[in-house]
């Protein structure tokens, strides 16, 4: 993977996202306005913008415009398949000012993840270990898709674990990944059996 493609040219993903946020010529940033100007980058630039902001509080419906795209992207990753994004997808977008506030909160720690990555542990980075992070990322992003209460900061964190390992090669951070993903997806049962047992329980009282 070139240079390029882990920075987006001479820029940090950082300041790409600062970019777009700052743009006071747009009311809104869609889908397709990420996807233009990372579109030609590696997955891990893509898989990263999408999952961050459902790290941090959001404004509503923030995961249902960014789960989706990481369904569709860590699909074609597990596959072996370029980066692509549906129409329907690209036109969905959020306020400029909204994207701002979620720029602002996760700028600082992503500024330190960047300085944080270095190329190690070649051994959990390429193939096929991007096939199974891919198909990893697929399952925790359509949980977080889903609309589950206290269920989507985890797979979120997971799939930018995920993402800043592939951006540098950094397979420290993509076994981070796999072990955060395992803890996201028990604490996800946990939350649909919890959710389950209620409706049971409730349906329960309303027929005795």
């Amino acid at each position: 993977m070139s240079g390029d493609e882990r920075t987006g040219d001479s820029h940090r993903f950082s300041d790409i996202l600062v970019s777009l946020a700052m743009d006071e010529t747009r009311e809104r940033v869609s889908v397709g306005d990420l996807f233009e100007r990372l579109g030609d980058r590696a997955f891990g630039a893509l898989m990263l913008a999408f999952a961050l902001p459902n790290i941090v509080p959001t404004p509503p419906g923030t995961s249902a415009i960014t789960g989706t795209p990481l369904v569709f992207l860590s699909a074609r990753l597990a596959l072996g398949l370029s980066p692509w994004l549906p129409g329907f997808i690209t036109r969905r977008s959020m306020a400029r000012t909204d994207f701002a506030v979620v720029v602002n909160r996760i700028s600082p720690w992503l500024a330190r993840a960047e300085r944080m990555l270095i190329p190690r542990f070649g051994v959990l980075t390429g193939e096929p270990v991007d096939y199974l992070a891919g198909l990893v990322c697929f399952v925790l992003a359509v949980v977080l898709a889903l609309p589950i209460p206290l269920a989507n900061i985890l797979p979120a964190i997971s799939i930018c674990l995920f993402a800043l390992g592939l951006i540098e090669k950094d397979g420290l951070f993509t076994l981070a990944g796999f072990a955060v993903a395992v803890v996201s997806m028990i604490v996800a049962g946990g939350v649909i059996f919890a959710f389950f047992k209620a409706a049971v329980f409730l349906i329960g009282g309303v027929f005795v």
